[in-house]
């Protein structure tokens, strides 16, 4: 425990800009490249780290204390990490949780990413804020501005989620609706909200096409989060459509986005993105304003939205964006928050019971 108290030694954060952040690095011994985005939760470290949403990104967590209550067996969000890495400013290497089986760094270590501890993680989210994206590398020793550059210029990939998606059709039992849910970068959290209510659940590839989902002779359809750019997934939202104008349809996340997409919108970038469980989104037919968890980089862009076929049903409280959107004449809606939450409040998680409830209408119309 001694030598992992100490670390592997110095370690630096290099922005994109030439600022360099020392530190100490923890974890596995590689570097660390992707953008650098920041999370304001002040739980949920193990649900970040395994969430596949933040593949190839290097998370800052702004609250100061990562690791209090160790890491257990329950709940991760995927099978493995994909990140790029963490920066936290004090990380807890003597956790006290009685469900806790390792530490934060001893899982960083088993599953192959860096942790930079010791940092001014205050610094690092307002040059985020102020400068917008920002690349960097976590190594063991500074970078200069130019490399960073050669890094990021290496590292971008076009398609994030063919890496974090299922390969290959899963099937969970349940004695109700049949639910085809399509993984972009699926949270576990999802499909365990579904199995839940008792849901059938049949997991598939995002590439998965129409004829296939077809033949599975689903209920209804669910597009999951995932990372990256979802005009990346451009090519694939032809067959989504086909999919969602014959079942009802629940996107959340990237899904959101991407049902934006294939119904005519467009999507963007935002400065800094909403990272965190603590976000205040409006329900525009009720006025009731929910606490929500996200996690998403992009945004759909209203301007761009058909109005006779879609109309926006949540905006973010803080700066007016897009939250949620309903298809004016078929059974498909989309949040950009998580409504299965993990970490972060479930407020929303009545989400997955209006989903349940259209597929039962359809359902009932369909066989009467």
């Amino acid at each position: 425990m001694d030598k992992e108290k100490q670390g592997l030694g110095p370690g630096y954060l290099t922005l994109e800009t030439g600022e360099v952040f020392a530190g100490t690095l923890y974890g596995a011994p590689l570097e660390g490249i992707g953008e650098v985005v920041f999370h304001t939760g002040m739980t949920g470290y193990q649900e970040v780290m395994s969430d596949p949403s933040f593949a190839g990104q290097i998370v800052t967590f702004t609250y100061p204390l990562i690791g209090n209550y160790g890491v257990n067996d329950n709940d991760y969000e995927a099978a493995k990490p994909a990140l790029a890495g963490m920066v936290v400013s004090e990380l807890c290497m003597e956790p006290s949780h009685y469900q806790s089986v390792r530490t934060l760094a001893e899982t960083a270590e088993d599953f192959g990413f860096p942790i930079l501890a010791g940092i001014d993680t205050r610094t690092i989210t307002k040059r985020v804020r102020q400068d917008g994206p920002l690349w960097g590398a976590i190594s063991d020793q500074p970078l200069a501005a130019e490399e960073v550059a050669a890094l990021k210029t290496k590292h971008i990939k076009k398609s994030l989620v063919a890496e974090v998606s299922c390969q290959e059709i899963k099937r969970y039992p349940g004695s109700q609706e049949h639910v085809v849910l399509v993984d972009l970068g699926m949270k576990q959290s999802i499909l365990d909200a579904l199995l839940e209510l008792g849901c059938r659940v049949t997991v598939v590839p995002f590439d998965t096409p129409y004829a296939q989902i077809q033949a599975l002779q689903p209920d209804g359809l669910l597009f999951s989060n995932g990372p990256g750019d979802p005009e990346d997934l451009l090519a694939y939202c032809s067959e989504w459509r086909k999919a969602a104008e014959q079942y009802p349809t629940l996107g959340i996340c990237l899904g959101h986005q991407v049902l934006a997409l294939a119904f005519g919108g467009k999507t963007e970038k935002l400065k800094y993105g909403h990272r965190g469980g603590n976000h205040p989104v409006k329900e525009l037919a009720t006025g009731k304003v929910y606490m929500t968890s996200q996690n998403h980089g992009y945004v759909v862009k209203e301007e761009s939205l058909d109005k006779r076929l879609l109309t926006v049903t949540y905006r973010n409280v803080n700066d007016g964006s897009v939250e949620g959107i309903r298809h004016q004449l078929l059974p498909v809606m989309s949040v950009q928050f998580h409504p299965e939450a993990h970490p972060g409040p479930s407020d929303t998680s009545h989400i997955f019971q209006q989903f349940l409830q259209s597929m039962r209408v359809v359902g009932a119309k369909r066989y009467a």
